[in-house]
């Protein structure tokens, strides 16, 4: 029987259903693979199904000429901590877990457009911290989301997916960013200048894939775009967000606040962010439900059952 490593603990129908294909070592840490732990998962098994943190840059490829592995299965739609350039150099197919991410993400995007529209997250540390006075009729007046307009920057499953929650469900009008236009079951409007979408919007939300071509695509100009009481959602990566600039455009009230789930540092978030209020702060819980990261799980399995028997990758990238 093949070898199989998993890099983190799964769940355990996902281990069970890779059990009865492969010989499976879990590895029990659920911090990010050393270099060290990654030249030999390619060394010593024949797969290995990894995620993110886990940087399979061209490096680690180079280090183990003659790897024994011959695929990494990702768990998780975002690939960019894998060089998939040198892993097919290598000979070693890469392949990701896109559609059981996207309803999950899409509905952590919606919950993080009304924490910091409505100022939830600071609301609740008012009333933990013994300090709420009781309702008055202008107490923490926060921004109304029904009949606004959000912009979504990238319009993938999960961008699709946020727009028609924002559309449907808040009677939101539609305005995008993406390289081609889409066909919509929905009202939706194209805007070929990521500036421009960024100066007509009251949400602007990110959910674009990691990877150089998206680094730093949300920089100073577009906080500088967009509209004082307008607040910027990322469900993406986090360093899709030049981070710095983020804040500069909090800390002077260029925006009227963030919600994110994902940082450029990760796990580091800056102070500057943990001390603002009208900051939106989640420990990238994205797809952090366990009928969703089961369906993940076995999505990967899936791939790895496929390459065993020679059938063509049903998710490679």
């Amino acid at each position: 029987m093949k070898r199989l490593f998993v890099t983190r603990p799964l769940p355990d129908l996902v281990i069970d259903k890779a059990r009865e294909a492969w010989d499976v070592t879990v590895r029990t840490s659920n911090a990010p693979m050393s270099p060290d732990e990654m030249r030999v998962s390619l060394q010593d098994y024949d797969a290995v199904l990894p995620t993110l943190g886990d940087l399979y840059g061209a490096e680690v490829f180079a280090a183990v000429p003659a790897a024994r592995c011959r695929i990494l299965a990702n768990f998780g739609v975002g690939y960019n901590h894998i060089d998939v350039a040198a892993a097919r150099a290598a000979g070693i197919a890469v392949t990701n877990t896109p559609g059981a991410v996207t309803d999950a993400t899409a509905d952590i995007a919606l919950t993080l457009m009304m924490m910091s529209a409505r100022r939830a997250g600071e609301g609740e540390r008012l009333v933990r911290a013994g300090a709420w006075s009781g309702w008055h009729p202008t107490q923490m007046l926060g921004l109304h989301l029904s009949g606004k307009t959000v912009g979504i920057v990238g319009m993938g499953r999960i961008g699709q997916a946020i727009a028609k929650r924002c559309h449907l469900g808040f009677g939101m009008a539609v305005r995008y960013f993406n390289r081609s236009p889409k066909d919509l079951p929905f009202d939706a409007t194209r805007v070929d200048n990521l500036h421009e979408l960024a100066a007509e919007v009251d949400i602007l939300v990110a959910a674009v894939p990691g990877g150089a071509e998206t680094r730093h695509l949300m920089d100073a100009g577009i906080f500088a775009a967009m509209q004082p009481h307008a607040h910027f959602i990322n469900i993406s990566r986090g360093d899709v967000v030049d981070e710095a600039a983020l804040i500069t455009a909090l800390e002077s009230g260029a925006i009227g606040g963030a919600g994110l789930d994902v940082y450029e540092q990760e796990p580091i978030v800056p102070d500057a962010l943990i001390q603002m209020e009208n900051v939106v702060l989640l420990p990238h819980l994205g797809t952090a439900a366990l009928e969703v990261r089961t369906g993940m799980g076995l999505m990967a399995v899936e791939n790895l059952a496929a390459f065993a028997t020679g059938a063509p990758l049903p998710n490679a990238v």
